[in-house]
Order: C-alpha cells, then sequence, then structure tokens
C-alpha cells in the first residue's frame, strides 16, 4: 500500500469541483503566489479523449532534445506525485512539501478573506511554482476538464493551443452536443496563438474549432493523419512512416497514430518546423500508464482507463483488430457519472465474461447494479471487489486464449495498477 504524503492529504481536503464558474478565484491564488505562470512558455492541451498521451509524447520529445520540461496531467493513477513532473520524473516528496507549503500560506490569506480555493485550483498552482522553480523552457499543460474555464485557462499566450478528440463526456458540466463540448474546449484559444487539432475530429466539433480560432485571429493547423503510412502494427504498438521518417509509436490502436499525428504537428510549430534531433527516441520511450497498458503478456493482461464513447470505441477497434481470435474477460468498474449503458453497448459484442467491480471512488456505480447491465445484454457476469485476492484469482484463471482486460475508470486503474503488477510478477 503506498503511502500518503501531508501535502496529497492536504490537496484531498478541498472541494473538488469549484464554488461557481470562472477564473476569478484562480486568479487571486495565483497572484498571492506572485502570477508564476507569467514566466513560463506553455503548450495548452484540451480535449476529450487522447490529451494525456499528446502531452506525454510532446514533453517525451521535448525532454529528449535537452529542453527542462515540465508535464501537468490529472488524474494520477498511482501516485499522486504524478501530476507534476520535470522531465518525465515526478516531483520528489520533498519538492512537493515545500511548494505545497508556499500554496497553503496563500490559501489560508484568501481564505481569511472568504475566498474559497478548490483542489484543482490548489494543485494547479502548485504546478505552476513548481515549474517556475526549476526554471522549465516548456510546460506541457493539460486541463481538467473542458478548457474555458478551466483553472490552467489563466495563462496568457501558450506557444500552441493544443485540442485532441472530442466526443460525448461530461455532458452535465460541459453540454449535451459535441457542439456545446467542443466551444467549451476550445476556450482555451487565445488570440493570435497558433492551435493545433486532429484532422479526424467530428464536422461539428471542427466547426467550432475553425469559428473560434478564426474569431481569435488564430492560426489553425490540422493533424496530417493521412500523410502516416502503417509498416507494422499489432497490440504492442506501430512502426509508421510520417514525412519519410520512421517512428515507433509504443501504444497500439489507430486512435493512437490519431495521437501521434496531433503530437508531432504541435511540435512542428513550436519549432517552426526545425528538425528535431531525437524525436524518433522520444515517441519511442513514452510511457502512459493506463491506457492500453500491456501489464503481462503471458497471460495477457492490458489496463485501459477508457470511460466514455469515445474511448470505447478506441479500446473496441483495438480488440476487433488485434486480439479477434482470444477471448476476452473484461474486469469492470465506472462511475456513475457516465453513460454506461452508451459503453456497454459499445463493448458488450467484445466481451465474453464480464466481472463487474465498484471503485472506490465515492462518485463509483455499485458492482451489482452494473452487472445487470451487461446481464441485460446476455453476457456471462458476475460481480467481485478491487481486492487483491479477486484480482489474483482473475489473473490465474485467465488461459492462453484468453485476455483480462481491466477497464472503466481511471480510478479503477488507479486502485488495483500496483497489485495487477505485484501479482504478474509473482506468478
Amino acid at each position: 500500500m503506498r503511502q500518503i504524503t501531508e501535502a496529497e492529504k492536504y490537496y484531498h481536503s478541498f472541494l473538488r469541483f469549484g464554488m461557481k464558474p470562472g477564473l476569478t478565484n484562480t486568479r487571486k491564488l495565483m497572484n498571492k503566489l506572485g502570477n508564476p505562470q507569467d514566466s513560463l512558455k506553455f503548450i495548452h492541451v484540451a480535449g476529450t479523449n487522447g490529451k494525456g498521451t499528446v502531452c506525454s509524447l510532446i514533453a517525451s520529445v521535448l525532454t529528449q532534445e535537452g529542453y527542462t520540461t515540465g508535464l501537468y496531467t490529472s488524474p494520477f493513477i498511482v501516485d499522486f506525485r504524478e501530476r507534476i513532473r520535470v522531465n518525465m520524473k515526478m516531483i520528489t516528496p520533498d519538492e512537493l512539501e515545500s511548494v505545497t507549503e508556499k500554496v497553503k500560506k496563500a490559501v489560508d490569506e484568501l481564505n481569511s478573506e472568504g475566498v474559497t480555493i478548490t483542489e484543482f485550483e490548489a494543485v494547479t498552482a502548485a504546478g505552476f511554482e513548481y515549474f517556475k522553480e526549476k526554471k522549465c523552457d516548456f510546460v506541457v499543460l493539460e486541463t481538467g476538464l473542458g478548457g474555458r474555464f478551466d483553472s490552467t485557462n489563466i495563462i496568457n499566450s501558450p506557444l500552441c493551443s493544443v485540442i485532441t478528440s472530442i466526443s460525448m463526456d461530461h455532458m452535465a458540466i460541459l453540454g449535451d452536443t459535441i457542439e456545446k463540448i467542443a466551444s467549451e474546449k476550445s476556450g482555451i484559444i487565445k488570440r493570435g496563438c497558433p492551435v493545433a487539432t486532429s484532422s479526424r475530429q467530428p464536422a461539428d466539433a471542427i466547426q467550432v474549432i475553425m469559428k473560434t480560432a478564426f474569431q481569435n485571429g488564430s492560426p489553425l493547423f490540422i493533424s496530417d493523419f493521412s500523410k502516416i503510412k502503417t509498416e507494422r502494427e499489432d497490440i504492442f504498438g506501430s512502426d509508421v512512416i510520417y514525412k519519410g521518417r520512421k517512428y515507433h509509436i509504443p501504444f497500439p490502436g489507430d486512435i493512437q497514430r490519431e495521437n501521434f499525428s496531433v503530437a508531432i504537428k504541435t511540435l512542428e510549430i513550436i519549432k517552426k518546423d526545425e528538425p528535431y534531433e531525437k524525436v524518433y527516441e522520444g515517441i519511442a520511450e513514452t510511457k502512459n500508464p493506463a491506457r492500453t497498458e500491456i501489464i503481462s503478456k503471458h497471460p495477457m493482461i492490458i489496463l485501459d482507463g477508457c470511460h466514455n464513447e469515445g474511448s470505447a470505441k478506441a479500446l473496441r477497434n483495438t480488440i476487433e483488430n488485434y486480439l479477434k481470435d482470444k477471448k476476452i474477460h473484461a474486469f469492470t468498474g465506472m462511475m456513475k457519472d457516465k453513460d454506461i449503458n452508451k459503453f456497454a453497448d459499445i463493448l458488450s459484442p467484445c466481451f465474453d465474461k464480464v466481472t463487474c467491480v465498484k471503485p472506490s471512488n465515492p462518485r463509483s456505480e455499485d458492482a451489482e447494479s452494473l452487472a445487470e447491465i451487461y446481464r441485460s445484454r446476455n453476457i456471462e457476469t458476475d460481480t467481485a471487489t478491487i481486492s487483491k485476492e479477486d484480482l489474483e484469482k482473475a489473473v490465474k484463471s485467465t488461459t492462453d486464449n484468453e485476455v483480462l482486460i481491466v477497464c472503466g475508470s481511471l480510478y479503477l486503474c488507479s486502485d488495483v495498477r500496483e497489485n495487477l503488477i505485484d501479482i504478474v510478477n509473482k506468478l
């Protein structure tokens, strides 16, 4: 069991979401800290799916190129410190405690003035302060939720605003149509600053992005997905040719080639098409836990935090393309606020057996309620817990012609990843 630091306990003591929409309180907090974000150069990334992967790809390349590179992402999978990294290495416990003391002082002052700060605002402030202290050349900054009112959106003029694949998710907060969600994501587009997005965006989304970019006088760059030639692909990744150069993408599936195309386009914008010396190494060595992560080859165990329509379709594509000769056992748990029926509609045809569990997050759907959804689709279904014992039972029952896929939520992946790795290592 991992140790939870005092700093992490402090951040978790905050409200999860804001009291009201807007960036007023975030600005007040950053003002107390001397606006560390104003001294940094950002690549700002929003989107429904793929933004974590795109952020990791960009940061990995910039790190390989020798730049001091900050990376801010959420949520974390195993360790809270994953959220704040420099040169792909997590902030140390001592550094986190030190920067948290500064944030806490500012938060306490604001509390005395009647200003309430949320968890995400406080963690974002800690990230900005740390990146300033480390004198980062670049910071790859992932939004938390949406874009327009996201705490990360207080930055002024990013080197590039990046919008990854958009699909239906967080509808209660962001809107119930692709256009509304795209409008919220497009809120990170700043006047005169370049914008990169995918050539495979839904038509309704790309229209909103184009309109917002035009209104802001922001040059829009569309990824060159059609220029990617796939030489080889399997469950372990793809070898592709792009503009005459070979790359290894260490994640499987069509969606990951799309993420690669967006990351490469962004890197071209930042360097104004100047060549990168270490781009191959940066792409090939990128790590992204819980995104079609191969935990074990024998037996085959995959960890995938997919939790919405877009990511469910990506997982189905992976199964149909690379695992069609295998039986699929899904070990799944989801949050109540997700479209669970849509998720099940997409993936049920791929599943031979489903084990439903309840993740530790308070917003989790009950295991039995989730199981009823799969039983109604005539799939062999049972329930279990996220305990190490039940995980071990699932792993040890996986035969050579089966694949165990843990999926449905990044929170579930966070609950089980360490135990899964430990179980596999002892087989």
